[in-house]
């Protein structure tokens, strides 16, 4: 099972992150791929943020969850 590796800051700044980048204010680029990278990575960090798990941080043995 996942154990949450994420602290509480971290799951907060994920959220708005995501919320930005998934709501209506996020940019736009001439290029489409560009655009579905940064649609990727905001559904990505609202997981994250809900889960409180992230893969990357298991990867480089990174646990914040104290902070």
């Amino acid at each position: 099972m996942m154990e949450s590796n994420l602290g509480r800051l971290d799951r907060i700044l994920r959220f708005l992150l995501a919320f930005w980048w998934l709501g209506p204010w996020t940019l736009t680029y001439s290029t489409p791929w560009v655009n579905w990278v940064i649609f990727i990575a905001g559904w990505v960090a609202l997981l994250e943020s809900f889960t409180g798990w992230c893969g990357l941080h298991t990867l480089l043995k990174i646990n914040n969850k104290n902070q």
